[in-house]
């Protein structure tokens, strides 16, 4: 009863035989077990891949056992993830805010007289407005910039302030 030392799971004619024997009764098991929801042939192909990765350490008398042990497991890991997903498509997805529809539309109105108001304002008093409101520049960089003084920056930036004050009465 001499065994022969080298015989392992990774001689390609010995892995072939292999899954020629057990891949049918490995598919059957599993979609007997789980059904076709979880794509048994895919987990039948991820066992013997992983028979292959093991083949080293995986004896031909221990395979089918190994592959077996491994593809359901597999199906097991799918059966958890499933779970995972409907539960998480199970909790009611929050599609509003605490925002009433009135503040809402009074923030849209706003927003378009700001709009407004900025675009009656002279081509220089926007450029030096928003450079230092929405870029946060200072009067000195803006000056830099534009070439020209700080005293010219501070006239455009007050003229704008005090222009977007007459045309919006909420700011």
């Amino acid at each position: 009863m001499s065994k022969p030392l080298h015989q392992n799971s990774c001689e390609e004619h010995i892995y072939s035989a292999l899954f020629k024997k057990h891949s049918k009764n490995l598919h059957d098991f599993l979609y007997y077990k789980f059904g076709s929801y979880l794509n048994p042939k895919d987990k039948v192909q991820d066992a013997f891949i992983k028979l292959w990765d093991n083949c080293a350490k995986v004896p031909p008398e221990k395979a089918k056992s190994f592959l077996f042990t491994t593809a359901n497991n597999l199906m097991l890991n799918a059966v958890a993830h499933q779970k995972v997903v409907l539960k998480h498509h199970q909790k009611p997805q929050k599609n509003s805010t605490n925002e009433s529809p009135e503040f809402l539309l009074e923030e849209k109105q706003y927003s378009e007289k700001l709009q407004n108001a900025l675009e009656k304002l002279t081509e220089a008093q926007r450029v030096a407005f928003m450079m230092n409101r929405v870029e946060g520049k200072r009067f000195k960089e803006i000056a830099e910039l534009l070439d020209i003084s700080v005293k010219a920056v501070e006239k455009r930036i007050y003229g704008a302030l005090k222009k977007l004050r007459e045309d919006i009465k909420e700011l």
